[in-house]
């Protein structure tokens, strides 16, 4: 009983588990601003008056919110990886990071892309209508009316989405890049699963995520469009 509340494995190991939450770290900060990027264009092509655009956003998006997301992260591994060969950098560490991004950024577009559509929902047809009006294309009154509107109504469902996003990081030991999951299974296996380590990984989660959630929480409430 006192070796499953030994406090002992945690601090002889800190190192590593501060090592597992900057890599926790930088795969949220990156694959959080593809992911951006790339559901904002998808956003885009949902609703474009182009049929193909359209039906190829939608195509993407299916596929991707009902694929798991490990199988994903295991084609890119075995796939881009070992299959077809495709490497970002001769450093293995360095290209299954970016393969463990791209996975997870093509992942959560899916989603960010829905909840974009559902702020551009929100925005009143008579302001694309006017914007139209006035010479603007459809991509120029996309990008200059109706996308900022969108992006300040759905900044709480997107922190919602960027934060599942930093716990999906879980997972990207599939990619074979080392994270938090990894070292922590690890730690158990060498030191025995006592609760304080176990603590000690939830607590790093939580320091990360709940300063999210509060964020999202005021800069939603700070851009709310009113109505």
């Amino acid at each position: 009983m006192d070796v499953l509340f030994d406090f002992t494995p945690v601090f002889d190991n800190m190192g590593d588990i501060l090592q597992a939450f900057w890599a926790v770290i930088r795969l949220t900060v990156t694959t959080g601003i593809l992911s951006l990027i790339l559901g904002t264009i998808l956003a885009g092509m949902r609703v474009a008056p182009v049929r193909i655009f359209r039906g190829a956003g939608t195509l993407y998006v299916n596929v991707f919110r009902n694929t798991p997301l490990t199988l994903i992260l295991a084609f890119c591994a075995l796939g881009l990886s070992d299959t077809l060969h495709i490497s970002l950098s001769t450093q293995s560490t360095v290209n299954f990071y970016w393969l463990a991004v791209f996975g997870l950024a093509a992942y959560t577009a899916a989603f960010i892309c829905e909840a974009l559509r559902s702020g551009i929902n929100t925005v009143p047809l008579g302001q694309a209508e006017a914007a139209r009006a006035v010479g603007l294309t459809f991509f120029q009154s996309l990008r200059l009316v109706i996308l900022p509107q969108a992006f300040r109504s759905v900044i709480a469902p997107l922190g919602s989405i960027f934060i599942a996003m930093t716990k999906n990081t879980t997972v990207v030991i599939v990619a074979s890049y080392v994270e938090s999951a990894y070292i922590m299974r690890q730690l158990f296996e060498e030191e025995g699963a006592t609760i304080p380590m176990f603590l000690a990984f939830a607590i790093g989660f939580m320091i990360i995520t709940l300063p999210m959630g509060f964020f999202f929480g005021w800069l939603a409430k700070r851009l709310a469009v009113s109505r």
